[in-house]
């Protein structure tokens, strides 16, 4: 499975020490240059299982640059050039315009819910408590409501 990831999902998830998600769910994950570069502003290293790999189309990532920050143009591009199963993005405008390229696309909620149903995690609320304590993450209380009823732990 290839894995695209822009700076979101991992950070967030280094951030509350639960990286480990992403290999044990996909593997591995490939970032781009700029992807990197976000990370090691906020964390001294990049996990092991993360590959970093340069799209080729420049201009397609230029154009997408107009609306988008340099880390998810440049993890959308690359996505589609790798042909990728899913792309991590968790910004609405990326996920639209990964949308309009024909690109699977989840946030860190998705990965979450995917890493509980395949048993990796237990209960998600806690953790949604972490990321939001610790890491920063930005969830609206009608999202953190649907994603607790997804986990199946709404109060």
């Amino acid at each position: 499975m290839i894995v695209v990831a822009d700076t979101s999902a991992i950070s967030n998830l280094i951030s509350i020490g639960r990286e480990s998600v992403l290999e044990s769910l996909f593997g591995g994950v490939t970032i781009p240059p700029a992807v990197e570069n976000e990370l090691l502003n906020w964390h001294r290293d990049i996990p092991d299982f993360v590959t970093v790999m340069k799209p080729v189309d420049l201009d397609a990532v230029l154009s997408l640059e107009s609306e988008l920050d340099p880390g998810e143009a440049e993890a959308i591009v690359l996505a589609s050039e790798l042909s990728a199963d899913l792309l991590l993005i968790d910004e609405r405008k990326g996920r639209i315009a990964a949308d309009r390229l024909g690109l699977r696309s989840t946030g860190l909620l998705g990965v979450l819910l995917q890493a509980k149903a395949a048993g990796l995690l237990g209960s998600l609320k806690p953790i949604l408590g972490e990321l939001t304590e610790r890491a920063g993450f930005r969830v609206s209380p009608a999202v953190r409501s649907e994603f607790l009823k997804l986990a199946g732990e709404l109060e």
